[in-house]
C-alpha cells in the first residue's frame, strides 16, 4: 500500500516557534513601531483570527482594522510582507529528510490562505511536496475531523502518516487510523527511522 506523509508546517518543517511563541514578531515594535501586546490581544487572543484561519475572513482586512487603532504609518500589506518574510525558518535537518523520502509528501497545516500561498510559492515548498492542505482554503482546521477527512478523500485509501508537533492533532489523526509521529525536540532523532531513512 502506498504511504503518504503529511507534514505539519509551523514547528516541524518550519522552525519558527521558540518556547511556545512565534519568533517573527519579536522585533515588531523595534522594526515597525507596532506594539506586540495590543497586536496579539486584538488579532489572536480575541478569537478574531479563528475566522481567518477557517477562510471566513481575509487576514489583510483584520490587520487593516487593527492598524486603524494604532498611531503608525504602516499599512496592512507592509505588515503582511514583514510577517511572512520574518517567519521563514525552514529546519535544515528536517528538509534534508524531506529530500531523501521516496513516498508522496504533502503539507497539512493550520494556515490561512495568504500565508499558505506564500509558503507554497515564495518559500518554494511546491518543489518538495505533492500538495498542500491548509486550513483557510479547506475551511477546516486540525484537529477537526473535516480537516482530516478531506485529506483522506484525496488520498483514496492510501496509508497516511501525520508528523505534527501538536498533541491534539496527533490524537485526532490516530483515532482516525492514521500512523502518527509526535515531533518534539525529544523525539526528532527518531524520525529518520520512522521515515525509513
Amino acid at each position: 500500500m502506498t504511504r503518504i506523509i503529511a507534514w505539519d508546517f509551523d514547528g516541524v518543517l518550519n522552525r519558527n516557534i521558540v518556547d511556545g511563541r512565534f519568533i517573527w514578531a519579536d522585533r515588531l515594535e523595534a522594526d515597525l513601531g507596532l506594539p506586540l501586546g495590543p497586536f496579539t490581544d486584538y488579532v489572536f487572543r480575541s478569537g478574531r483570527f479563528q475566522q481567518v484561519l477557517l477562510g471566513r475572513r481575509d487576514i489583510r482586512d483584520l490587520l487593516a482594522e487593527w492598524l486603524q487603532t494604532q498611531d503608525a504609518d504602516v499599512g496592512p500589506d507592509a505588515l503582511l510582507d514583514y510577517w511572512f518574510a520574518r517567519d521563514v525558518h525552514p529546519d535544515p535537518q528536517v528538509m534534508n529528510w524531506v529530500a531523501q523520502v521516496a513516498q508522496i509528501q504533502v503539507i497539512a497545516t493550520n494556515n490561512e490562505g495568504r500565508r499558505a500561498d506564500y509558503i507554497w510559492h515564495q518559500m518554494g515548498f511546491k518543489t518538495h511536496m505533492e500538495r498542500m492542505f491548509a486550513a483557510g482554503p479547506m475551511q477546516a482546521k486540525k484537529p477537526d475531523a473535516a480537516f482530516f477527512s478531506q485529506i483522506e478523500a484525496w488520498a483514496g485509501g492510501s496509508e497516511l502518516l501525520l508528523i505534527d508537533d501538536h498533541a491534539p492533532n496527533i490524537a485526532a489523526a490516530r483515532e482516525r487510523g492514521w500512523q502518527v509521529f509526535h515531533f518534539t525536540d525529544a523525539t526528532r532523532a527518531d524520525l529518520p527511522g520512522v521515515l525509513g531513512l
